[in-house]
């Protein structure tokens, strides 16, 4: 068993690292080399210019003044000063509300950690039950409360916490959720006009014999939207001619470092080869090949345009439809439109940034046969992943590993090699497996046909907590009490094995522990430092970079990366609730882990993540739920717990928490969730009648700026686009039994944009 000493390595060991994680970017940061690495935000704002384009040639790379050395840390209160208003402007209402679930951290377990230590560490440690037994235990655990014995009154104090610790954070929960949400609403009052405030996304859209797809949207919502549909876009499959476009971008990339490289040396024509990568083939002339092979490809986009646009199979049932006002793009957006549930489906368009153009083209009958078959594969994914898990968790017990290779004994006894072992390989080993993972689980949820980036990230997010609930955390409990008493389990009856399960939660504190240095403490700290950014982006300067475009690419900014940090922010929020009652040792590591974070993520967000979208913190309700998960988990497993402690008469007391914890999520559920799912007609109105007043020409120019919104990226270059907009199309309908339909769909006057059916029509001889 770990001891305070094993601890002490481990926690020695990830304060270096974090130290010199922190003590390294200080002063990497103050390099004008590495200015673009550390600030690209304001590099993207425009707001920050080259450090390395004037003065010394040294002083382009190296910052020769002594005095910002002696100031390296002040990146600190620079991060903590900003005020969260100001914040809001600068990074959005996403970025400052993922900084808010630290702040929920510190403000749940401060107090939890204050009450614990001075009740229940003294309760358990007043006890002698782990002295007198069998069993292997550390100090540690003499903290616990393991070190309780059966059936002692003692354990009406940790009962009693366990409800203090339910009420505490369920009033934080509250208290933050109707913060939130009044953020939300505070911005969405504040914001200027965009497109997905006043646009919904229609899928399902039912096909017509006698009319194109446009048609049949135009005049589904002149005749049920007459007063507020203002233009629409149809969705095309356009991912073939995605490729094609980004294919010829590189090329043009290319030709533009060849042409600047011949204008320095105008009498050396550049040549290349034309093999893989220009390690072999061919020598050819640069930029005479670069030319020719980016008309061969504009000749295929522009065959693969023609196709997109004549082939009617192109067309995908849905399209972007917007509205004249916000009122009218709540009112579609929340109702049914048919009679048929299954037609005519209406929800709120992502901003176009946040469109996911490849899941577009995707059936929609299809989108649940996909959704089964990845759940289906994500269960055995679970499953066959515990495997690595109690390889690693083997690890953790000295025990098992000298009776599984006695041979390593004398090697193992070496105490800094013992205490390596338990106290840092086991983590680190852990975090290895986990870091291959999220990128699976967004590929799953991509097959899956979401059509938002924020909702590929909140879904790949929900999976990846639920992962880590299964194997990180019970596969750590279970396998690891399996590895240590394998051969209890195959000769004892079944009965008994929820009391060996139950002994174990405790005892497993010491590799969650050493799990939060590792991870929470050296791992955060390593996102600052951003080293892999940092040596990426010297290569691509160095070797890559061909002009200005390619250096502002070569930056990377990335982004907060919500699918893979909000689950970690949870599994912390569950270990610190599961182990608050039960080892309250384990407290401290984990506040200084979110005091730590929200110190270095509020300097990312405000210096180096560029945002893909802003969903006005929607997804709130997730955290909310998954904090109301944690707290469960954990009055459950205490239950479990205490039974096997022949607490008899405690545990009956328990059984109220998950109910009465289940009824305070359904009533945050029905109370503030509506808030991050609708946009309630009052508010629309109130900010529309806002709009009249600030904005009085916005009508006037929202459709030539709605129309264009949702065109797919690729119909966008300037080639395309003079061809692609003219929204006054005349567009009279051929279907006879539209009788009633109003006279403005008639004369098509002030309609929609130009899409693919349209611009055929056109063009029809």
């Amino acid at each position: 068993m770990a001891t305070f000493g094993d601890i002490g390595v481990a926690a020695a060991i990830n304060i270096i690292s974090a130290l010199v994680f922190l003590i390294a970017f200080a002063i990497l940061r103050l390099q004008p080399v590495n200015d673009r690495v550390y600030f690209p935000k304001w590099y993207i704002k425009g707001l920050r210019t080259s450090r390395t384009t004037s003065g010394a040639f040294v002083k382009k790379f190296v910052n020769l003044d002594y005095r910002s050395y002696i100031k390296f840390l002040n990146w600190v209160p620079e991060a903590l000063t900003m005020p969260e208003s100001e914040l809001i402007d600068h990074a959005g209402l996403d970025s400052a509300v993922y900084l808010r679930i630290y702040l929920l951290g510190l403000k749940i377990f401060v107090p939890i950690f204050l009450l614990t230590w001075a009740i229940l560490i003294p309760v358990n440690w007043t006890n002698n039950t782990l002295e007198r037994s069998k069993e292997n235990f550390s100090q540690i655990d003499k903290l616990s409360i393991s070190n309780i014995p059966h059936g002692s009154p003692r354990f009406w104090a940790h009962v009693a916490m366990a409800y203090v610790v339910t009420i505490w954070t369920c009033f934080m929960l509250k208290k933050e959720y109707e913060t939130i949400a009044n953020m939300r609403f505070y911005f969405l009052q504040s914001e200027k006009p965009r497109a997905d405030q006043f646009t919904v996304l229609v899928k399902n859209v039912p096909r017509d014999d006698d009319e194109t797809l446009s048609e049949t949207v135009q005049h589904f919502f002149l005749v049920n939207h007459h007063d507020n549909y203002l233009t629409h876009q149809v969705v095309c499959n356009a991912n073939k001619l995605a490729k094609l476009v980004k294919k010829k971008q590189k090329k043009q990339n290319w030709l533009d470092y060849y042409q600047i490289k011949f204008s320095k040396n105008p009498l050396k024509r550049p040549t290349m080869k034309t093999g893989f990568h220009g390690f072999w083939g061919a020598k050819v002339d640069a930029i005479e090949y670069h030319e020719a092979e980016i008309e061969k490809l504009s000749n295929e986009i522009a065959e693969e345009r023609k196709n997109v646009v004549n082939n009617p199979k192109a067309i995908m049932p849905a399209a972007f439809v917007s509205f004249k006002t916000r009122w009218g793009a709540a009112v579609c957006a929340q109702t049914q439109q048919a009679r048929n549930p299954t037609l005519w489906l209406t929800d709120w368009a992502p901003e176009p940034r946040d469109v996911y153009w490849k899941n577009l083209a995707i059936p929609y009958v299809s989108l649940t046969i996909r959704k089964v078959l990845m759940g289906v594969a994500f269960f055995f994914l679970t499953f066959f992943f515990m495997i690595p898990i109690t390889f690693v968790q083997s690890l953790a017990n000295i025990e098992g590993i000298e009776k599984a290779v006695p041979f390593l004994k004398p090697i193992i006894d070496v105490k800094p090699i013992k205490s390596l072992i338990q106290g840092f390989l086991p983590g680190i080993m852990l975090k290895i497996f986990l870091m291959l993972l999220p990128r699976l689980l967004m590929l799953m949820s991509k097959f899956e046909g979401y059509f938002s980036i924020s909702r590929l990230e909140r879904r790949s997010a929900s999976r990846y907590y639920l992962f880590k609930i299964v194997n990180v955390f019970l596969g750590s409990i279970i396998t690891g009490a399996a590895f240590e008493q394998l051969n209890t389990f195959l000769h004892q009856s079944a009965n008994r094995i929820p009391e060996t399960i139950g002994i174990a939660i405790p005892m497993k504190a010491t590799f969650f522990i050493t799990y939060i240095m590792v991870d929470g403490w050296s791992g955060t700290a390593g996102e600052i430092l951003r080293l892999k950014a940092l040596i990426i982006y010297h290569l691509k300067n160095l070797f890559l970079v061909k002009t200005e475009r390619d250096r502002e690419k070569a930056m990377n900014p990335g982004s907060i990366g919500f699918n893979t940090g909000e689950p970690q922010i949870q599994f912390y929020f569950l270990i610190g609730l599961v182990y608050a009652v039960v080892t309250p040792l384990l407290i401290p590591f984990i506040l200084v882990f979110f005091c730590l974070a929200f110190v270095i993520y509020r300097h990312q967000i405000i210096n180096v993540y560029n945002p893909k979208y802003e969903s006005r913190a929607a997804f709130w309700p997730d955290v909310h739920g998954r904090v109301i998960t944690a707290l469960i988990i954990s009055q459950i497993l205490l239950m479990g717990l205490l039974s096997t402690k022949h607490a008899v008469a405690s545990t009956p007391v328990l059984l109220a928490l998950p109910i009465l914890t289940i009824g305070f999520h359904i009533y945050c559920k029905g109370r503030f969730e509506p808030a991050f799912t609708r946009y309630p007609l009052q508010e629309a109105m109130n900010k529309d009648t806002l709009d009249q007043v600030r904005e009085p020409n916005l009508k006037g120019n929202l459709k030539g700026y709605l129309e264009k919104a949702y065109l797919h990226p690729v119909f966008k270059d300037e080639d395309y686009e003079d061809h692609y907009d003219d929204g006054s199309l005349v567009m009279p309908t051929k279907r006879r039994a539209r009788r009633n339909t109003p006279s403005t769909s008639r004369t098509g006057g002030g309609l929609g944009p130009l899409l693919p059916e349209i611009i055929l029509e056109e063009h029809k001889p």
